[in-house]
């Protein structure tokens, strides 16, 4: 048993570092298109429509997410998930480090933002393989009453990231403007060297799962893993997608368009309002905990449900909070709007890693989430500022548009969750399915 604990610990220390790091890359790029790509790279327009490219730079990233998602997808279900993971993380290290080190368009013109693009690109495909198979690699080591609070646990990746990002950026927002435009944003993303190494470190400990190499021992892997998702699995695939939008949504529409809405038009200092998203990644920590341990107790669909109904009953007053320009009344109830999703988001890592066949598994979780980060999830931040420019800086139909995230992402849980309560049901309560459907309704 020891030894099995071990094991446990060890891999879910690694998936949960190496996913925090994965994640501080992905959002220092996020508020970064917030408060500088703008200026530095799309100088030659207006600051609308510049904030736009940046947000477009952004989307880069999401649109190259299902590439990565079904490339390394293929080989973590092939071949395993520990080296896929090793590469995902040097992937993403270097194409972070390199944007560090970028020229500027004053300094070298259209180059500068298109290799802006192209790293971000790459950024995206690191992401694409990275998110699934560090939930696999936690879960997939867990005892069967763990499993949903180890999922929980990698998703504490995403506020850890989130606060490194905008932490670091408040260090360095401190510098006067002009220095920070020239080269004080660029101290976060080379920072990402320190943290890469880190993670490999970490990462190199960790061992193959149990599960993956019983599917490899009895022949059961497949020739093409992320085709068999489609022909095997699409009911789960497009139900999964739409469960997915608001693990994704949430974070861009908070950390990237709100940030910039916040300092733009609304009219808030740089630091009062990072700091304030500091405070929301505190919310998210302490939130996805509780959450990960009420959904081994109570169930993962009905704690998702509460969250994201929470969430949807709170848009009317989180919005208000927006048009009265009232610093304490948007800190409280972006505090609680944000901290009600994040407890659906701490539940999803689980929800979707046993929605799919084990030999298809790395493929499947990843193929959703990032197809959804992709067509939904990703232009958030896009969509959300050209509905913002459209209606004349009309924060109602901003909220028109959150509104109906929310609402899709819901019944997408609901949906998804009875589908595979209907499979668990039908199947033997033998030890073996026990361990490889845990109860995910």
């Amino acid at each position: 048993m020891a030894k099995t604990s071990s094991k446990e610990r060890t891999a879910l220390i690694g998936a949960f570092i190496g996913n925090s790091l994965e994640w501080f890359d992905f959002f220092v790029f996020g508020t970064a298109a917030a408060l500088v790509f703008g200026p530095v790279f799309f100088p030659d327009v207006d600051a609308g429509t510049g904030l736009l490219a940046s947000f477009a730079t952004l989307w880069v990233g999401f649109l190259t997410r299902p590439l990565g998602a079904f490339v390394f997808g293929h080989f973590g279900d092939k071949f395993g998930r520990k080296n896929v993971l090793l590469a995902t993380l040097l992937l993403m290290g270097v194409s972070t480090t390199l944007i560090g080190l970028l020229p500027t368009y004053a300094q070298v013109g259209l180059l500068a933002p298109i290799l802006l693009v192209l790293l971000r690109a790459a950024q995206g495909l690191a992401v694409g393989g990275e998110w699934g198979g560090a939930v696999l690699i936690a879960t997939e080591h867990a005892d069967v009453k763990r499993k949903t609070v180890a999922g929980a646990w990698v998703q504490q990746g995403s506020p850890v990231g989130s606060l490194l990002a905008t932490g670091s950026f408040l260090l360095v927002g401190m510098l006067p403007d002009e220095d920070f435009f020239a080269w004080g944003w660029r101290l976060p993303f080379l920072f990402s060297v320190v943290l890469v190494v880190v993670g490999i470190v970490l990462r190199l400990r960790v061992t193959e799962s149990e599960e993956f190499l019983e599917t490899k021992q009895a022949g059961a892997t497949e020739r093409a893993p992320a085709i068999r998702v489609f022909t095997q699995a699409p009911l789960i695939l497009i139900l999964a997608i739409l469960a997915s939008i608001m693990a994704i949504a949430n974070a861009y529409f908070t950390n990237t368009f709100l940030l910039a809405w916040a300092t733009g038009p609304l009219g808030f200092d740089r630091q009062v309002i990072l700091n304030v998203l500091v405070g929301a990644s505190v919310v998210q920590f302490f939130t996805q905990l509780l959450a990960g341990h009420a959904a081994q107790r109570f169930g993962r669909t009905r704690v998702m449900a509460v969250g994201l109904g929470v969430g949807i009953l709170l848009i009317v007053p989180y919005f208000a909070a927006i048009t009265s320009g009232n610093l304490l009344f948007i800190t409280l109830t972006l505090w609680l709007s944000f901290g009600s999703i994040c407890s659906y988001f701490a539940v999803l890592a689980s929800f979707l890693a046993y929605a799919f066949p084990p030999q298809i598994r790395y493929s499947g979780i990843s193929l959703s989430y990032q197809l959804c980060s992709s067509l939904i999830g990703g232009p958030t931040a896009f969509i959300a500022q050209w509905v913002l420019n459209a209606s004349g800086n009309n924060p109602w139909a901003v909220a028109v548009f959150y509104a109906a995230l929310l609402i899709a992402t819901l019944t997408g849980c609901v949906l998804l969750g009875r589908v595979i309560a209907r499979r668990d049901t039908a199947s033997a309560p033998s030890a073996e399915v026990a361990s490889t459907y845990p109860t995910t309704a």
